[in-house]
Formats: C-alpha cells, structure tokens, sequence
C-alpha cells in the first residue's frame, strides 16, 4: 500500500513539473514577443541568447539566425508566432532528450 500512495505523490508532482515548465515556457514567450504575440528576429535572438543558451550556442553570426528564422517562419510572415516557437522548443528538447538519455530505445 505504501508504495502505491508513494507512486500516487510521484505522479502528482511530474503533473505540477509539467504544468510549471508549460507555463514558463508561455510567460518567456511573452516576456520577448509583447502584447503583440509574435517575435521578430531581433526578440528571437535576443530570447535564445538570454534564455536558451545551455542548450543552444549563442548566435553571433546573422547567418545563422537567418537560417534558424527561415527554418521557424512556416507562414512566411516575417515573424515567429507561438506555434512557430513551440517548433523551435520541440526540437531542442527532443536533442536535450537524446543527450541526456543515450541509452533509451536501445
């Protein structure tokens, strides 16, 4: 019994971790895009600079952001909206996913 209510306070608190991260990764988003809901380039640099720099190297080269940019903007609009940036958090946590667990799937 005891290891059930143990497994039951595990479960909890991985819901309320994935609710934080969830929540944070909005409030950043917004922290950089404004009240208008959309990152320029600028805001984008400066958001994977300040924030994401663990597991992203810093971009100092525009090449570089023009690609990633390119990369991101799937509607052609010049900017990248939430769903655009969630492209961006899927992918580097699915390499973090991958670093961090090598040996998974094998």
């Amino acid at each position: 019994m005891g290891s059930q209510v143990e497994g039951q306070n595990v479960a909890g608190k991985m819901k309320e971790y994935l609710k934080v991260g969830m929540v944070t990764i909005i409030q950043v988003f917004h922290k950089y895009s404004g009240h208008k809901c959309k990152l320029k380039k600028a805001e984008l640099k400066e958001l994977i600079n300040n924030e994401m720099s663990h597991f992203i190297m810093k971009i100092q080269e525009n090449e570089t952001l023009d690609e990633l940019f390119s990369d991101l903007d799937q509607n052609g609009d010049l900017e990248i909206d939430f769903k655009e940036f969630i492209a961006l958090i899927a992918m580097v946590t699915s390499a973090c996913h991958e670093l961090f667990t090598p040996n998974r799937g094998n």
